[in-house]
């Protein structure tokens, strides 16, 4: 079993920290210098473009910006055109617009400098959500308008496209086989050396599984760490856009795999938002594989999830999220 985890032969692992979470990078042995030098430098430009958490980040002025046109950069349009596709292609169950909603509840920094209790705020109407069917773009000129009072949050699209350009930028380089995993969130390119596929690792409650991606990407979406308390009322980070509210959650978590890192980011979290029944819908009419963890701990499996595949481990042999190690 802990075969499973070991960094593929001829392979090569390092990894920092970036976007709140750890950035694992696999590669050869020999291009690994180059890979996280590329990975990290990808990592950053991102994070100081695209940061809600940072003042200065050309997010945060287009969020101070809303009810004019603003000139954005051609990183942060794509990202902004990539969430309203992914609001789109949900029916807005994921939506870009909820971050008035989050700082409501108490997410107004890192989650790394959130106290696990925070003060009771006052009763109110939760923030307007769904404007993200009112933002302009004007994609020739690069112009985004965000209605007036509504600001972007892009939150786990954002890594998994991060993800995704990586990979894109190693292959661009020369540098494969490749995997890079943003906290769990993670895609790969090619095969190790001698390997039908990369052994990674999926949750559940208190088991997981190795399961084997020959491509694409995989990613988890749950509530075992981001969560908190404002007064006495439980909050976590994933508002449902039809109550503004924080999820009423039937699910512990929801591993998705599809073709691309952000693909399979948006799936899980919509999926766990959906819950059990209505969110192995959404994966089977939208053709990709989920992995569904109940509170109890039973799961099952929806679309093209690789069930034949899974391994069990215990939990407390696993050693991170997704992760070869």
């Amino acid at each position: 079993m802990e075969s499973a985890f070991k960094t593929p032969q001829g392979m090569a692992r390092a990894a920092f920290h970036a976007m709140g979470t750890t950035i694992v990078v696999i590669a050869p042995e020999a291009a690994l210098p180059d890979a996280l030098r590329l990975t990290r430098d990808l990592f950053d430009e991102w994070e100081r473009t695209l940061s809600r958490f940072r003042s200065e980040s050309e997010l945060s002025r287009l969020n101070a910006a809303a009810g004019f046109r603003v000139a954005v950069s051609p990183l942060l349009l794509t990202v902004t055109l990539k969430a309203l596709d992914a609001a789109r292609a949900t029916r807005g169950v994921f939506d870009p617009t909820v971050l008035q909603r989050m700082i409501e509840i108490g997410y107004d920094r890192t989650f790394d400098a959130l106290p696990p209790r925070l003060p009771a705020a006052p009763q109110r109407r939760p923030a307007r959500l769904g404007a993200w069917r009112e933002i302009l773009v004007d994609e020739a000129r690069r112009l985004v308008r965000l209605p007036p009072g509504v600001g972007l949050d892009f939150g786990g699209i954002a890594k998994g496209l991060a993800v995704d350009a990586a990979l894109d930028l190693l292959a661009e380089q020369g540098i494969a086989p490749a995997l890079v995993n943003a906290g769990g969130d993670l895609a790969v390119r090619g095969l190790p050396p001698a390997a039908p596929h990369w052994p990674i690792v999926a949750p559940g409650k208190d088991e997981c599984w190795v399961i084997g991606l020959e491509r694409g990407a995989l990613a988890t979406s749950g509530l075992s760490h981001r969560h908190w308390l404002q007064g006495d009322l439980p909050r976590h980070h994933l508002i449902d856009p039809r109550t503004g509210e924080p999820a009423a959650l039937a699910l512990w978590s929801v591993t998705a795999v599809a073709g691309a890192c952000a693909q399979a980011e948006v799936a899980a979290k919509t999926t766990l938002i959906l819950g059990r029944e209505r969110g192995a819908q959404f994966i089977e009419s939208a053709r990709l594989g989920a992995l569904l963890v109940g509170e109890t701990g039973v799961w099952s499996a929806a679309g093209a999830w690789p069930t034949a595949g899974m391994r069990r481990l215990e939990r407390s042999d696993m050693p991170e999220q997704g992760a070869i190690s």
